[in-house]
């Protein structure tokens, strides 16, 4: 532990009892931390660099950009106790998507008003088990499902999940859920009145690492729409929920989504209608918060033909983390990656990055860098969205190994 670190010791705060758990002093920065991993390697696992003040000042920055919009975090992107812990500690929500977030946020002692189960298709047990907790508000978005909380839950307090996509996003999730706004919405609020089902208002998502930030505007215009439709019918809504989308990445500021949510809910949901408004921002949170530094374990130069007859030097190197780790994403949505490496050589190389694993979809990117040399660090940095949660011990390599920290003056 360098100088500029402090074991925690006591203190009175629902952080007490996290696990590897490091206090920074006030002027020592995560790049100082950084620098100490790399200095002290190779190591055998891949390092997350978990820096909790990033997500603190992430809340912040929400709070007071959207000051009506109240954040309900989105378990899945990153389930780490000590991120779940810091966000409780400041007061969020969580959106949770299984039984088992459920239990898990339940057992750190989130009232079940704090959460919300945004999950349009539920199983029988998921929703026996959110009755039997009293967590009530919950999405759906088809009649089949509809009739499912009826028969299981049907005192619960119902959010309409409406589709509206992005064109611009690393994942759409309207292929899987989502109603129509024109053509299903209005018959499924027809339906749940006749079921004498609670629902209580409507909820989108227009995509994943959303690019495109006058679609929420758009959504809540449509929304307000539906608002409008259910008051016909006898409903009287009290909940608008925006769903996730924002960017986390740290050269990805989200002042253009804020500027337009802010405009559409003033529009749309003025304060005064009192109407009660969240998001399930998840990437948002912790995308920047984390820095990978991996090692290279291995090494190949590869002499490559060219049409001219020439050979052309292409590096290969072989890392200790990759897609099966860190880097699942890169494959499965085509995200794209910036290695960060430290050289004094100038002359660089066509290069391609593998993983560890024998499986051959196993290459994390291509980029020119300068040569490197087995034991040699790789940073990358914005890896704190689903990277972790997705990771697998494939091949049998170690998951990457989280270290935490904390500002003294944040603690």
């Amino acid at each position: 532990m360098s100088s500029k670190e402090l074991s925690v010791c006591s203190s009175t705060t629902n952080i007490t009892s996290l696990p590897d758990l490091t206090l920074l002093a006030d002027e020592a920065s995560i790049g100082d931390v950084i620098q100490d991993v790399v200095r002290m390697g190779p190591h055998e696992e891949p390092l997350h660099v978990l820096d909790l003040d990033d997500v603190v000042r992430k809340h912040y920055g929400w709070c007071a950009q959207m000051p009506r919009v109240k954040p309900y975090y989105a378990v899945k992107c990153n389930d780490d106790p000590r991120i779940l812990q810091t966000l409780m500690t400041l007061g969020t929500g969580f959106d949770c998507a299984s039984k088992g977030e459920m239990e898990r946020m339940l057992g750190y002692g989130v009232k079940p008003e704090s959460i919300i189960f945004a999950q349009p298709a539920k199983s029988i047990p998921s929703l026996l088990y959110a009755r039997s907790k009293q967590v009530s508000v919950m999405t759906f978005d088809g009649a089949v499902e509809l009739e499912k909380i009826h028969q299981y839950y049907p005192e619960a307090r119902l959010v309409l999940r409406m589709r509206h996509d992005s064109l611009k996003v690393r994942c759409s999730l309207g292929k899987k859920f989502g109603c129509d706004p024109i053509a299903e919405a209005p018959e499924l609020l027809r339906y749940a009145a006749t079921l004498r089902m609670n629902v209580i208002g409507i909820s989108f998502h227009v995509g994943s690492d959303c690019d495109e930030h006058k679609v929420y505007y758009e959504a809540v215009k449509i929304a307000k729409g539906l608002f409008e439709y259910a008051k016909t019918i006898g409903y009287e809504f009290s909940l608008l929920d925006m769903g996730g989308g924002f960017p986390g990445d740290n050269d990805k500021p989200i002042d253009r989504y804020a500027q337009a949510v802010n405009v559409a809910i003033d529009q749309f949901f003025p304060a005064e209608s009192d109407i009660r408004i969240i998001a399930e921002p998840g990437r948002y949170y912790v995308s920047s918060a984390v820095t990978l530094v991996s090692f290279v374990d291995s090494k190949r130069v590869m002499k490559e033909k060219q049409p001219d007859g020439t050979e052309k030097t292409r590096m290969y190197y072989y890392l200790n983390d990759g897609i099966f780790g860190t880097f699942y994403c890169t494959a499965l949505e085509g995200q794209q990656v910036v290695p960060i490496v430290r050289s004094k050589l100038t002359k660089q190389y066509d290069t391609t990055l593998w993983g560890p694993t024998c499986h051959v979809v196993d290459k994390i990117a291509e980029a020119r860098l300068p040569e490197l040399d087995v034991g040699d660090s790789v940073v990358f940095e914005n890896v704190g969205a689903y990277g972790m949660v997705l990771a697998n011990q494939f091949n049998g390599f170690p998951l990457p190994k989280v270290r935490a920290y904390l500002r003294e003056g944040t603690w």
